[in-house]
């Protein structure tokens, strides 16, 4: 059904070359203007549009067809790379100035769109009308993406916050709807994620939700509290859509006794992803089937299918009432241009998120070809639909979901086999083309053949996107969904046929929600033993592009309709990407890998066969912490599987992570100082870190400086119980003599651990990772005199409410020569001990123009080699 409505004409075996030049040099235009690090002046933008407009129409008036291609794609990349250019250099011009960052301003506004609410906050867009600082206008972004926090982060400890304390706490977030004009005190920021290698790219999703500032609700004592403005409710259609789904919504819930089954069922009606539980999140990708549970493309097409269907039906129909609908629009048109308005109304509903975006528009297209009067063949109307897309939303090219749909539509045209089975066994005079066990069907009974036909083609195009789009998956994910194939299998037709009609039944008439959630109970209960089976899923370390383009490449060979001999040389293709292992430290050395997780640590040691978690970062809200957002995925891009994790100490930005962490690398031991009776020392038995412990792997020595036995027998406060660990290995210099290369990673600990550090013995390190963060507290001059470090890493959160690290301590790393390298500057930074001497900044190497420019202050000094 998903490939029926996309590519149900024919096609002539001659393909035209000239529009689809243009579509690809419109694509690899705006491929190229992505990879910017930087604007450049925004008159180039637009003289490459008009270079582009020029070249095009000489394109199309030249006579000779090699010379009209290639100006064609000379014109479409000077297209898509001005128009682009353009477009971003308009949004940019709106960012955030500087100075307004922190700073408490008055704003009045309309809420964007439906709010979503947590346990620890609620977050809304708003669309500003006016802004004030110290009671005089300021420009601020058209449209802020806010927090207002329920007492999360103002509890001294987040892991001791419970529903008490978060009921006590004052001024708590109040009931808010799209629509409503609220005046409210907000503190803003500039758009700023974390930057890891092959990370979630936070700042991308900002900008394309045309989002150019972040910030919270004000809601302290001293603060104005938030009013709503009862007199200006807006009635604008985006506004009553958008209450309309907030209304489905809350409905949903209130009769919902179960938050999983209504979790699903919005997400399923109103397009809310973040209703979704995590855990069954996890369920979801580990049997292949998230993208059922979302407003994806295959809803909206199934959608746009059985609308069509049901009006061609009745406007067939109505031709025995009135022949007039009929002789002014064929069923046919009526079917398809009522399917496509039906099925944008439903995306609207669902809150017209990108991914239906594109969906609509590629629906949009194949419904103008189709009723243009011209047979299209299919290169035509994928490039095209493609083109549109991307003219409608460039940044689309970087999205993971963009290139699977596309993909797998590309795959569904070219391994089409022409006649759909159905059809074959209707054929009286095709028996012979009937499979064997089915020659005993009656060629009348035309229903049975239609499901059985319809049944078949869809096991065999599961099967057919499943193979080829295994290597991408691997690619944009890392890992892939060993039993997605049976999941889907089960799935699709549950989600699709039965689930999604009866959720969206339910807005009408409630009890038919009561049936889809019993539906879903039963689909989870299955996917759960699926998910939980050994090797339900398979990970993979992140591959180059060569190598993921080979096996895409691949798994097209093997799928598309080819000669045997030719499907073959599919497979040395795909092997690349299954066998390919990431470059890992030589004997004798180590590498530090101090990932970007904001206010909190976490760095990843590794040799030539070891791995070591030093703290798993901190804790952002009930639901979320750094070791799923950031941890889990890193340490799946790099294959990596842990020896040991190990908790320098209990403060929630240290070990607020682990869970996810354990729970993904089971093999993993568990060092630290907690305390008896912790929540992770019941998760997983561990050992103590203490003074004296030492070990070695592959050539490298690893020693523990602190603390000492005695002091578990009383217990200070945590940071004075941080493991201090040194890692250390032998280099050779460049005068061909050996030296010893050492890192070392201290926590929270405060100036009176570093002086007892002094009398352990010689400390002194290459790298340094910067106490407690660099507070004032810590970093003594003695202590830093002692270690001489070449290198002082950051691990704070991008104005974080500490002012970590603090300036007085900033002056003591410069005035001593010391390079300081802050990951909110850097992001996640890279040290090897093969080159001691040199280093990496991911927000450095994967620089793109949308990505903040963090201002480059004293904080930062660089030593010449």
């Amino acid at each position: 059904m998903h490939s029926d409505f996309l590519s149900r004409q024919r096609t002539r075996p001659c393909v035209s070359t000239t529009p689809i030049s243009l579509f690809v040099g419109f694509v690899l235009g705006t491929a190229l203007q992505l990879q910017q690090a930087s604007l450049v002046a925004f008159t180039v933008y637009i003289a490459c549009v008009g270079v582009a407009l020029c070249w095009l129409v000489l394109g199309i008036y030249c006579r000779r067809q090699s010379i009209q291609i290639v100006m064609l794609v000379v014109a479409g990349l000077a297209l898509g790379f001005g128009s682009t250019g353009w477009r971003a250099s308009v949004f940019e011009a709106q960012a955030l100035a500087p100075e307004l960052e922190g700073r408490d301003i008055q704003v009045t506004g309309v809420v964007r769109a439906m709010p979503q609410r947590g346990q620890d906050a609620l977050r809304f867009m708003l669309e500003v009308e006016s802004a004030r600082l110290d009671a005089q206008p300021v420009a601020v972004p058209p449209h802020l993406y806010l927090g207002w926090y329920a007492g999360f982060f103002m509890a001294p400890r987040p892991d001791a916050v419970t529903e008490q304390t978060l009921a006590l706490s004052p001024r708590q977030p109040q009931p808010m709807r799209a629509g409503e004009r609220w005046h409210m005190t907000v503190r803003l920021k500039a758009p700023h994620g974390s930057s890891n290698p092959h990370g979630f790219d936070y700042e991308l999703w900002l900008w394309e939700q045309g989002l150019q500032a972040t910030g919270s609700v004000r809601t302290g004592a001293r603060d104005t509290p938030p009013e709503k403005l009862s007199e200006s409710l807006s009635y604008e259609p985006r506004y009553v859509i958008e209450r309309a789904r907030q209304s489905v919504r809350e409905g949903i819930f209130k009769r919902m006794n179960s938050p999983q089954k209504a979790g699903v069922l919005a997400a399923l009606v109103v397009g809310d992803q973040h209703a979704i539980e995590r855990a069954d999140w996890d369920v979801f990708r580990a049997t292949g089937i998230a993208h059922l549970v979302s407003i994806s493309g295959l809803h909206i097409t199934l959608f746009a299918w059985l609308a069509s269907r049901v009006l061609g039906w009745l406007w067939r129909r109505s031709a025995l009432l009135t022949p007039r609908l009929c002789l002014a629009l064929p069923a046919s048109s009526a079917a398809a241009w009522g399917g496509l308005i039906l099925a944008a109304a439903y995306a609207m509903f669902s809150g017209l998120g990108l991914p239906a975006q594109r969906t609509i528009l590629m629906l949009a297209v194949v419904v103008v070809l189709r009723q243009s009067g011209r047979q299209w063949a299919w290169p035509h109307i994928w490039l095209l639909a493609m083109a549109v897309v991307v003219a409608f939303d460039p940044w689309a090219l970087l999205q993971a979901g963009f290139w699977l749909s596309f993909v797998a539509v590309g795959v569904l045209f070219s391994s089409d086999s022409g006649t759909p089975l159905s059809e074959q066994l209707r054929d009286p005079d095709a028996a012979a083309l009937r499979p064997a066990g089915w020659r005993w069907l009656p060629v009348g009974q035309a229903w049975l053949l239609r499901v059985a036909g319809g049944f078949w083609r869809m096991l065999r195009e599961q099967w057919v996107i499943t193979l080829a789009l295994t290597p991408l998956t691997l690619l944009l994910f890392n890992q892939v969904s060993v039993v997605g194939l049976l999941a889907n299998t089960l799935a699709i037709p549950s989600v699709t046929l039965l689930i999604t009609p009866l959720a969206l039944l339910g807005v009408v008439w409630a009890p038919f929600w009561d049936l889809a959630a019993w539906c879903i109970g039963v689909l989870m209960a299955v996917l759960e033993v699926l998910a939980a089976w050994p090797m339900a899923t398979l990970s993979q370390a992140a591959v180059p592009v060569w190598c993921a383009a080979a096996g895409v490449v691949g798994g097209l060979l093997l799928v598309m309709r080819l000669p045997w001999h030719w499907r073959v040389l599919g497979v040395p293709l795909l092997l690349p990407v299954l066998l390919w292992q990431p470059l890992r430290p030589a004997m004798g050395e180590f590498e530090v890998l101090a990932a970007d997780v904001g206010q909190g640590n976490a760095v990843l040691v590794r040799t030539a066969n070891h791995a070591l978690l030093y703290d798993a970062g901190p804790r952002f809200s009930h639901d979320s912490d750094a070791g799923d957002r950031v941890l889990v995925p890193l340490l799946r891009s790099l294959g990596e599987r842990l020896d040991l994790v190990l908790l320098s100490h209990r403060d929630a930005d240290h070990v607020g992570g682990a869970v996810s962490v354990l729970a993904m690398q089971p093999q993993a031991m568990l060092s630290s100082s907690l305390e008896e009776g912790h929540e992770l020392q019941q998760l997983r038995a561990g050992t103590r870190c203490e003074t004296g412990q030492h070990w070695q792997w592959d050539g490298v020595h690893f020693e523990m400086l602190h603390p000492d036995p005695a002091a578990y027998d009383a217990p200070a406060r945590s940071n004075a119980m941080s493991c201090v660990l040194r890692i250390s290995a032998l280099a050779k210099g460049s005068s061909g003599t050996s030296k010893t290369v050492s890192a070392l990673l201290v926590g929270d600990i405060e100036v009176r651990q570093e002086q007892s550090l002094l009398r352990v013995g010689s400390i002194q390190s290459d790298l340094l990772l910067m106490p407690h963060h660099g507070s004032k507290t810590s970093s003594s001059g003695s202590f830093l005199d002692a270690v001489q470090p070449r290198l002082a890493l950051v691990q704070a959160g991008y104005r974080n409410r500490y002012n970590h690290p603090a300036s007085v301590v900033l002056d003591r790393y410069q005035e001593r020569g010391i390079t300081v390298l802050q990951s909110a500057h850097c992001g996640a930074a890279t040290w090897r001990s093969a080159q001691p001497a040199a280093w990496t900044c991911q927000r450095e190497d994967g620089r793109r123009y949308w990505h903040h420019r963090v201002p480059d202050t004293r904080s930062v000094s660089r030593l010449e080699n």
